[in-house]
């Protein structure tokens, strides 16, 4: 728990408890003008407390992803992989690409095609 009290995350919190009750505050002042008359204010009276809501959801959100990211363990970087990375070029990506779609094929082919009328 003790780091959600680091300078970075204080100010998460101060953030979000200052949006939540500005927003709720908007809310009410909406509501009052509604009340006076102001028909389009009926509008914003349930707009403001939906924002308010959603910026109480992300942060609830933040701190249960900070909370699960620190139950993971860390990864080993002398780890070996269970299979070897097989790095692509950039025309092996494009055969494999071409292989899985030939109407994209078909289209790249005729786009450059077109690329090198236009050179000329």
């Amino acid at each position: 728990m003790r780091r959600f009290f680091t300078p970075g995350w204080l100010g998460i919190h101060l953030i979000a408890i200052v949006l939540f009750v500005a927003f709720l505050a908007f809310g009410w002042w909406q509501f009052e003008r509604a009340q006076a008359g102001n028909a389009r204010s009926w509008g914003y009276t349930f707009e403001w407390p939906v924002f308010a809501g959603f910026v109480l959801i992300m942060w609830v959100k933040m701190i249960r992803d900070e909370l699960k990211a620190s139950k993971e363990p860390p990864a080993d970087p002398d780890a070996v992989p269970a299979e070897p990375v097989r790095v692509l070029t950039e025309a092996e990506l494009i055969k494999e690409a071409e292989a899985e779609n030939p109407e994209l094929a078909a289209y790249n082919r005729r786009l450059a095609r077109l690329a090198a009328q236009n050179r000329r």
